[in-house]
């Protein structure tokens, strides 16, 4: 039994769908805030309530009535998707990000820290963690985060390591790279981008479109978030296991748009802006531990990628 929490969520749905298409049993918890647009996270959780296997419960980490109900089922495997995302949101209402990313994470692993028969923690971490750094992505190197929202993401990466050596709770961090595609997140700069061109509106381009991302396709990051499951027990072998998930190939985000702009046959209207508080410069992902022992895989160049969401992006609006 696998219980996914942020199943409402871009990567929590497409997670789910795929462990469900594998005959797996799922318990999705989420609280359906308004963060963005809620008609999209009830739209997802209607493709998962076509499953037979699947049970949708509509509550709040943060409440800890939340767990009772939670733990009278027979969880193995937890994958903590939920928490409030967004970079530049966190600057603007930090507590927010203390409760939903910390205090959440801290009621759910007090929740399971005693449970027999849970085998492991998968949770969410984020590329954002490296920070300042431009040449490092590897899992071991230094983390220097520069928003809220990755603090507080290092912070759950600590917290967990606590709850290893306290309690012996096995937990595995992702540290996903910019994950894009259908049923996507509206506040991330893809999908505005391409509502906006679409609209013949002006596109504010942060940075000057120089911010070099690791873009990773919706499909390989739930692919190869699966095998980290099937292989949860050799990862536990590491002392604090955190992976990345993200495509190695890094591209511009003026190479995004024009891609963007080519597929929508539109061109857009651009206004150039400085970076903004808290935006990475550049991330990449560095994945040769994933590779090597888990068979980590990324066949979604992004031109595809695009396609795919495009087409997406028409059907549904």
């Amino acid at each position: 039994m696998y219980l996914i929490t942020g199943v409402a969520g871009f990567i929590g749905m497409h997670f789910a769908k795929k462990m469900l298409d594998e005959g797996n049993k799922v318990i999705g918890v989420d609280n359906l805030n308004n963060y963005y647009d809620t008609k999209l996270k009830k739209n997802r959780i209607l493709i998962l309530k076509k499953y037979k296997n699947f049970k949708f419960i509509k509550s709040d980490l943060k409440n800890k009535k939340t767990y009772n109900q939670l733990k009278k089922n027979n969880i193995n495997y937890i994958v903590h998707l939920a928490g409030q995302a967004g970079v530049r949101y966190s600057i603007k209402n930090p507590e927010a990000y203390v409760n939903d990313n910390i205090l959440a994470f801290v009621n759910l692993l007090e929740a399971f820290k005693s449970s027999k028969k849970l085998k492991c923690i998968v949770y969410a971490s984020s590329s954002s963690v490296y920070g300042k750094s431009r040449e490092h992505f590897s899992k071991n190197y230094l983390l220097q985060p520069i928003s809220m929202y990755a603090a507080t993401k290092m912070s759950m990466e600590l917290i967990s390591n606590v709850y290893l050596d306290l309690y012996k709770l096995k937990s595995i961090g992702i540290r996903f790279f910019t994950v894009y595609g259908p049923y996507g997140r509206p506040d991330m700069a893809y999908y505005k981008f391409c509502d906006l061109i679409k609209k013949n509106k002006t596109i504010n381009v942060f940075n000057k479109g120089k911010h070099k991302r690791s873009f990773t396709y919706i499909d390989d990051a739930v692919s190869n978030l699966f095998l980290i499951l099937k292989n949860a027990k050799k990862i536990n072998t590491i002392k604090t296991p955190v992976l990345n998930i993200g495509n190695p190939k890094t591209r511009t985000l003026t190479e995004f748009i024009n891609i963007l702009e080519k597929k929508l046959l539109k061109k857009s209207k651009k206004k150039l802006l400085k970076r903004q508080p808290g935006d990475v410069l550049e991330t990449k992902a560095i994945i040769n531990f994933e590779r090597k022992k888990l068979k980590f895989f990324f066949n979604t160049e992004l031109e595809e990628g695009i396609v795919k969401f495009v087409k997406w992006h028409n059907s549904y609006h």
